[in-house]
C-alpha cells in the first residue's frame, strides 16, 4: 500500500452550526497529505453552510440537498468518495489528532480499522467506550466514528441500508464481517463523541433495529437474540433510571 493512500473523510450535518466547526477543525488538524473531505448537508436552514464555506480549503466537496435520512447521506458521501479508504466523522463529533495516519498505517493487511471512543459529558472526558469486533454477532461493539474502510469493501458488500434510522452502522459492519472483511483494532483513541447525539437520545430503536438486523444476517440464532435484546434494554434503561432517581453515582462507582 502506498505511504499516502487517498483517503476520503464523511461528514454528514443537517443544521448543525453548534458543533459543525469542531469537527471540520480536527480533520484540518490531521495534516495527512491526501485527503479528501467530503460535507453532506441535509439542506441546513441554519449558520451550517455559512460556517463550512470558511473552511472551503479543507472541504473539498460539498453537497447540499434534502436526503432521506442518515443511511441516505452517508451514501451520497460514498459515491462522491473517490478515496482508498473511507472514514465518517459526525458534525457532532471529532477526531483524535493524528486519527487518520494511524489508521492508515493499521490498514496494512485489513480491510476494516477502528479504535476506542472518548466520550464526553458537559464538555469533559467521561468515559472511553472500547471496541471489539470480535463481539458483532452479540451486538453493536464498534464505534463507527472510529471506523476506516477500505472503499472496495462498499463496491463488494454494498452502501448503507435506508430502513435503518439508527443502527445502520451495526448493519453495514456485521455485513461485512459475515463476508468475510478483516478487521483490525486500535487500542487507542481515534475519534470523540458527545453523549447527546442520536444513539443516546433514540437508544431503544436502535435496540430495536439491532434486533432486526441479527435475524436477518443470522436468523438460525433468533431465540438467543431475542433474549440478548431484553438483557440490552435492561442494561441500557437501569443507569437511566438511576440517574433520574439522583443515584447516578452508582454508575460512576462501577465504572471506577
Amino acid at each position: 500500500m502506498d505511504r499516502w493512500p487517498l483517503v476520503s473523510i464523511i461528514t454528514i450535518v443537517y443544521n448543525g452550526e453548534k458543533h459543525i466547526e469542531d469537527a471540520i477543525r480536527s480533520v484540518q488538524r490531521q495534516n495527512y497529505p491526501n485527503l479528501q473531505y467530503i460535507i453532506v448537508d441535509g439542506g441546513s436552514t441554519d449558520n451550517t453552510l455559512s460556517i463550512v464555506q470558511r473552511f472551503r480549503d479543507t472541504v473539498t466537496d460539498l453537497i447540499s440537498e434534502k436526503d432521506e435520512g442518515i443511511s441516505d447521506a452517508f451514501n451520497k458521501g460514498l459515491l462522491r468518495a473517490k478515496g482508498e479508504i473511507v472514514g465518517m466523522i459526525n458534525a457532532d463529533d471529532w477526531y483524535a489528532d493524528g486519527a487518520i495516519e494511524k489508521a492508515v498505517r493499521a490498514m496494512e493487511g485489513y480491510d476494516v480499522v477502528y479504535g476506542d471512543l472518548q466520550l464526553w459529558r458537559d464538555g469533559q472526558p467521561d468515559f472511553v467506550f472500547t471496541g471489539d469486533h470480535t463481539r458483532l454477532r452479540q451486538e453493536m461493539r464498534i464505534n463507527h466514528p472510529t471506523v476506516f474502510v477500505r472503499k472496495n469493501c462498499y463496491d463488494r458488500f454494498g452502501l448503507f441500508d435506508k430502513q435503518y434510522k439508527c443502527a445502520m452502522d451495526y448493519d453495514l459492519l456485521l455485513r461485512l464481517m459475515i463476508n468475510g472483511c478483516r478487521f483490525n483494532r486500535l487500542s487507542e483513541v481515534l475519534a470523540n463523541m458527545r453523549w447527546d447525539g442520536l444513539s443516546d437520545t433514540r437508544w431503544l430503536l436502535g435496540c430495536r433495529e439491532t434486533l432486526s438486523i441479527k435475524n436477518r444476517h443470522l436468523p438460525h440464532r433468533k431465540i438467543r437474540h431475542r433474549l440478548y435484546f431484553y438483557k440490552h434494554v435492561l442494561a441500557i434503561s437501569a443507569p437511566k433510571l438511576l440517574k433520574r432517581s439522583g443515584l447516578g453515582f452508582l454508575i460512576r462507582m462501577c465504572r471506577g
